[in-house]
């Protein structure tokens, strides 16, 4: 099977702080990927380098053979989904116009919008009706659950969650994994989803990246990782989940 992302010799710095050092790794398409570390261990930087939104110091990217373009990238990112802490919607904007935002822009007919706006709401398990409310009407798993659906519009190859589920509390996370999964399963979509919560991790993915301080500690198959890690740093991650 062809990676979805592929990462080699990859390396990015800030100034004179080192993030990432020679990354080299593949991505396995059609499953979700996580990408695990604590704060500052590079997760954000190595998501942002796949979108395009950053550009590595040294080595190459690329995203189902094609070359993250050093400039230019509207294009490119068209065909991925990007999901971030907090949902990031426009609090000015309807759940609606939240959502259809980006078809609208790429021309779409009304109702091929419509259509998608409805398929999606159902996928999350959300309201038809809440299609007329606004952010601060709904709860946080609701909220998270409308990121997910902007995210997933336009059909995207690829889907980059950066930290998604964080500010969502435990109970409706639960809710927001069993949903998520089965989206994922159905539409096949390659997944990277960055986290720090181990069990987040391995309740979602197939596929797990372990970082620390810019360097790609294991990465395997889920199950290999967790009964088979390679150093104290992994087994205590493993330990946690438990």
């Amino acid at each position: 099977m062809n990676p979805c992302v592929e990462f080699s010799g990859v390396s990015k710095a800030y100034g004179t702080t080192a993030v990432l050092h020679d990354i080299s790794i593949d991505f396995v398409a059609g499953v979700t990927s996580a990408v695990v570390g604590a704060s500052g261990s590079g997760k954000t930087t190595l998501l942002q380098l796949v979108n395009a939104l950053e550009r590595p110091d040294s080595g190459s990217i690329s995203v189902f053979g094609e070359q993250a373009p050093m400039q230019g990238a509207e294009a490119f990112r068209r065909g991925i989904g990007y999901s971030v802490q907090g949902a990031g919607l426009f609090p000015h904007m309807s759940v609606q116009e939240n959502i259809l935002l980006v078809p609208r822009l790429a021309g779409w007919e009304q109702a091929k919008q419509q259509q998608r706006l409805l398929e999606l709401l159902d996928a999350m398990e959300l309201p038809a009706t809440s299609a007329a409310r606004y952010p601060h009407e709904l709860s946080g798993g609701q909220q998270q659950r409308v990121g997910l659906c902007r995210a997933l519009v336009l059909r995207p190859r690829l889907l980059l969650l950066d930290e998604p589920f964080s500010a969502v509390d435990p109970i409706t996370r639960i809710g927001i994994y069993e949903t998520f999964a089965r989206v994922q399963a159905a539409d096949g979509v390659s997944t990277l989803l960055v986290t720090h919560d181990m069990r987040e991790a391995v309740k979602l993915a197939q596929q797990l990246v372990i970082l620390q301080d810019g360097r790609v500690l294991q990465s395997g198959a889920t199950a290999e990782v967790l009964a088979h890690p390679v150093d104290g740093y992994v087994e205590t991650l493993v330990a946690a989940q438990l």
